[in-house]
């Protein structure tokens, strides 16, 4: 039975519904991120941490400061992915492999609804290194 005949119109609400899910924790963790980075950042201006902190205090905000930004930068992929996702679902392009064009397996798109690359892409991808 072809994969893509299992994507049907129940499947794409389900699968709808959990990208909008997973688009709006994307979001809040987003903002938590940056009034996060927000605070520390008036904290440092406005010199409260400099004489407080001692050396080793400081390498460690500056660690954490880069700790959050690798995150944010996850964070934003991760929504470019969804929203993409979302594109292809309006464009009748859902559950299609980006690189090969064949159909991308429905348990893949239940657990990451927005792959898009079939397993056997990404697992070429990674060990690739690309």
């Amino acid at each position: 039975m072809d994969e893509r005949a299992k994507l049907t119109k129940k499947v794409l609400r389900e699968l709808k519904k959990k990208l909008l899910e997973e688009k709006g924790q994307v979001e809040k963790e987003l903002m938590e991120l940056r009034e996060d980075f927000r605070h520390h950042t008036q904290s440092e201006i406005s010199g409260e941490d400099i004489y407080e902190d001692e050396y080793a205090e400081s390498g460690t905000a500056t660690f954490e400061r880069e700790k959050d930004l690798s995150i944010e930068i996850g964070l934003k992929e991760t929504m470019e992915q969804i929203e993409r996702a979302l594109e292809r679902m309006k464009n009748d392009t859902y559950g299609i492999c980006q690189r090969c064009r064949r159909t991308i397996e429905v348990d893949r798109l239940r657990a990451i609804p927005y792959a898009e690359l079939c397993i056997q892409c990404k697992t070429k991808e990674e060990k690739s290194g690309f």
